[in-house]
């Protein structure tokens, strides 16, 4: 009698995830009805208000706060001189239905394909950046100077480990919370995983240290220019209205998931079988630890020492560029290519062996660089059905006039769906705050709440939302999507009870 053996089935790719997303996002745009809110945004060199309709059609108009008040965008007309408000911003009360765009299979297929293509085109500045630095971190794992380094390091945190985790998610999160750091953080994955295996940890507590730094930080924004202060601006109050309790909940949120993650670590450190990703644990110490023996004392060359000084150079000047001279990936990718310049005198390898080390390392990170450019494409899709000021404009009404209470318990459940569909917090804050602000005044509370129900809605989307971040880091560290959303879970209740907390008493105390 033979036994029949079960087959295992896997959990799909990130690519998979992406594409099976796609096509749902895809589908729903047959039933969603395509909608346009008309639009304002101000033109420097005519120094006008453009006013575009539904059907496109536009005209000029002063740009004055006269015209702002007309408009019923309670905004100050020098945040759009200045910059602060760059994207067109929504008018209230102008939404129309558009006949949807034809689109046959034919043309659907197109579309589907496009997009990906198209998502890989608008993020190739992200993509570069990936593909250098993966480069440099083949020429600096070429001369040994990680292996060596790590083990040094290794030995300073015996007895230690849970500050490790403490650290890097603290100074993530005061990243986040700040200027927004975020796609950033996976120039990070690379050098602190290996790290996080020799404390005894494994690669899920790895992407949780940074992530949820990344993911919960940018969530408790308190003055981050992307989210906070361009919300703010957009719903017409001062940024700092409401400061307070986004500090507290920074502290709270942060706190709850640095304790999560040491609970979770500590526990698999203790006995690694308790690992959700303990399957493939040899797998992953093979990938990230290479042939480093881990029994004996490797010499630690000057060369090594100056390599990963260079290479930890170039960390420090791009957040200093990110936070102080507003970088994006562009100047980043160049900061990281000046460093593979640098590292032909410090690393002392061959001209044959750093050329192959530069392309190899560039070739491991190519499957998370595509990775970008394929999340991307949902977003591409809603954009070209014009579905997503349909879904602002059904929620708006929905909740209009509700309890003061459940309105703004609702309107962050709202805003944790269009921060599903709309991945720019910028982007999101200026489409939906013309909107939904003035509810507001309706329902009798500070306008500073819907700040902090976009901020805290909108962010914790971004823990679970593969149209994210969240698929590229995992990518980055070998974890499947299933893994991360069974260790986050429990996680995501306490945060979103917390929020409801928050926002339940920051109307009662108004």
């Amino acid at each position: 009698m033979t036994t029949a053996t079960k087959k295992k089935h896997s959990f799909p790719s990130a690519y998979t995830v992406i594409v099976i997303v796609l096509i749902l996002v895809q589908a729903l745009t047959f039933f969603i009805p395509s909608g346009k809110y008309s639009t304002l945004e101000y033109n420097a060199g005519l120094d006008k208000f453009v006013i575009t309709d539904a059907s496109g059609k536009t005209v000029k108009k002063s740009a004055t706060q006269a015209t702002l008040n007309k408009y019923k965008i309670k905004i100050k007309v020098s945040k759009f001189k200045d910059g602060t408000i760059y994207r067109p911003a929504a008018i209230p009360n102008t939404y129309h239905q558009i006949k949807k765009p034809k689109r046959g299979l034919f043309g659907t297929i197109n579309q589907f394909l496009t997009a990906q293509v198209q998502g890989i085109v608008d993020s190739v500045d992200i993509i570069v950046f990936i593909l250098i630095l993966g480069g440099v971190i083949g020429i600096v794992n070429a001369t040994g100077a990680m292996d060596s380094g790590m083990m040094r390091l290794s030995e300073k945190l015996k007895g230690k480990q849970k500050w490790l985790i403490v650290i890097v998610t603290s100074l993530i999160a005061l990243g986040g919370t700040t200027f927004g750091l975020a796609e950033e953080t996976i120039a990070f994955y690379p050098i602190l995983i290996p790290i996080f295996l020799l404390a005894g940890y494994d690669t899920l507590t790895a992407v949780a240290a940074v992530y949820l730094g990344t993911a919960i930080g940018s969530m408790s924004s308190t003055i981050n220019p992307f989210s906070t202060v361009i919300a703010s601006n957009a719903a017409g109050i001062n940024f700092t209205d409401g400061l307070p309790m986004r500090v507290l909940m920074w502290f709270a949120a942060v706190g709850i998931s640095i304790v999560y993650t040491i609970h979770y670590a500590e526990k698999v450190r203790k006995n690694p079988s308790k690992s959700l990703v303990a399957d493939q644990a040899a797998e992953d110490k093979e990938k990230f630890l290479g042939d480093m023996d881990l029994t004996t004392q490797s010499d630690f060359t000057m060369r090594q020492k100056l390599s990963l000084i260079v290479f930890a150079l170039g960390f420090v000047v791009m957040i200093y560029g990110v936070q102080q001279l507003g970088w994006y990936f562009t100047e980043i990718a160049v900061v990281f290519l000046a460093v593979t310049y640098v590292l032909i005198f410090t690393a002392g390898l061959k001209e044959s062996k750093f050329v192959s080390s530069f392309v190899s390392g560039a070739g491991d990170l190519l499957g998370v660089a595509l990775t970008v450019g394929l999340a991307r494409s949902v977003g591409i899709v809603m954009e070209k059905s014009f579905v997503s000021d349909t879904i602002m404009h059904y929620f708006s009404n929905q909740i209009s006039g509700m309890n003061n209470v459940l309105f703004i318990c609702v309107l962050f459940f709202v805003y944790i769906i269009l921060g599903f569909f709309i991945q720019s917090s910028s982007g999101l804050a200026v489409l939906s705050m013309p909107i939904m602000a003035p509810l507001a005044d309706v329902v009798g509370i500070d306008r500073s709440l819907i700040i902090n129900a976009y901020n805290w809605g909108q962010g914790l989307i971004g823990l679970v939302a593969p149209t994210g971040l969240i698929l590229v880091s995992l990518a980055m560290v070998n974890v499947g999507f299933d893994k991360w959303i069974k260790f986050v879970t429990k996680l995501l209740i306490m945060i979103v009870i917390l929020i409801l907390v928050f926002l339940s008493v920051g109307v009662l105390i108004k």
